[in-house]
C-alpha cells in the first residue's frame, strides 16, 4: 500500500512538472491569442470562454473519468514530442496559430501517456474544442471575410429585388434609389460563422444520435450563419432606404447583430430537433 502511495505521489509530481513546463513554453502563444481575442473588431472575442467550456465539459465527465484505470500508451510521448516539435518550429518563425494548434496535440499526447487511450477517448472532444480559441492567420481571415461579404451582398441584392426594392450590387456595396449599404468585413458573417460553429459542435456533441446526424448538425451552422447574416443585411437595407442610412447605424446596427445571433441559435436548435 505504501509503495502504491509513493507511486501516486511520483506520478502526480511528474504530471505537475510537465504541466508547468508546457504552460511556460506556450506563454508567447497565449499572449498572442490574448491580443487577438481582445483586438478591435475581433473575430475571436469568444476565445477567452473556450478553455472554461472545455473545463466544464471535463467536469461533467468526472464520474466516468474516475472509473477509468490509468494506463500508459507508447503513442503518448510520440504525440507529445510531435506537438512540441511543431511548437518550436512555429516559435522559430513566429507562426503562432500553428503553435496554438500544436498545444492540442501536446495535451492529447500527455493524456495518452499518463492515463491511456480510454481516457483520451472520453476527453477527445473537450480537448479538440480548444481549436476554437486559436485564431486563424489574418490573411486567411481576410480572404474568407471578403468572399463571404461578396456572397452575402449577392444574395441580399437578389432577395431585395424580388421584394420590390430595386437595387444593384457594386462589389460589397448595395446601391438603392435613395441610399446604399456597404457590407464591411465585420459584417461579412465570418464572426458569426466561427462562433456558431463552436456552438454547433457543442450541440452535436451533446446530441444523443448517430455520428452522421451529428456531422449534419455541425455542418448546418454554415448555411445558417450565411442566411441569418443575409437577413441582417436586408433588414439594414430596408431601414436605410425608408428612413435613411443614419438610422441603420449605431444602436440599430448593434441590436441587429444580437438578434441575428439569437435567430441563428434558434435555427440551430430547430435543426437539432429535426435530425435527432
Amino acid at each position: 500500500m505504501e509503495k502504491s502511495q509513493d507511486t501516486i505521489i511520483i506520478n502526480t509530481f511528474q504530471e505537475c512538472m510537465v504541466g508547468i513546463f508546457v504552460l511556460l513554453i506556450y506563454v508567447p502563444s497565449f499572449l498572442w491569442m490574448w491580443d487577438r481575442w481582445f483586438a478591435r473588431d475581433s473575430y475571436y472575442s469568444h476565445g477567452i470562454l473556450v478553455p472554461f467550456v472545455t473545463a466544464f465539459l471535463i467536469w461533467q465527465k468526472k464520474d466516468i473519468l474516475k472509473s477509468i484505470k490509468p494506463e500508459t500508451s507508447k503513442w503518448g510521448l510520440r504525440l507529445f514530442f510531435l506537438g512540441i516539435a511543431i511548437h518550436l518550429l512555429s516559435a522559430l518563425f513566429r507562426v503562432y496559430f500553428s503553435s496554438g494548434f500544436s498545444m492540442i496535440i501536446v495535451l492529447g499526447g500527455l493524456v495518452l501517456h499518463f492515463y491511456g487511450s480510454k481516457m483520451l477517448k472520453e476527453l477527445l472532444f473537450p480537448i479538440s474544442f480548444l481549436v476554437f480559441m486559436v485564431p486563424l492567420p489574418m490573411v486567411v481571415i481576410t480572404n474568407f471575410s471578403f468572399r463571404l461579404k461578396i456572397l452575402a451582398a449577392q444574395i441580399a441584392v437578389m432577395a431585395l429585388n424580388n421584394m420590390g426594392l430595386i437595387c444593384v450590387q457594386h462589389g460589397s456595396n448595395i446601391v438603392m434609389r435613395h441610399a446604399h449599404v456597404v457590407v464591411e468585413d465585420t459584417c461579412s458573417g465570418l464572426r458569426s460563422l466561427i462562433s456558431l460553429m463552436a456552438l454547433g459542435s457543442i450541440f452535436a456533441y451533446g446530441m444523443k444520435s448517430t455520428f452522421n446526424k451529428k456531422i449534419i448538425l455541425f455542418l448546418s451552422t454554415i448555411p445558417i450563419a450565411v442566411i441569418t447574416n443575409v437577413g441582417r443585411i436586408i433588414f439594414l437595407a430596408f431601414i436605410s432606404e425608408i428612413w435613411g442610412t443614419k438610422y441603420a447605424s449605431g444602436p440599430i446596427h448593434e441590436l441587429s447583430g444580437i438578434i441575428v445571433f439569437f435567430g441563428a441559435f434558434c435555427l440551430l436548435y430547430a435543426v437539432q430537433k429535426m435530425v435527432e
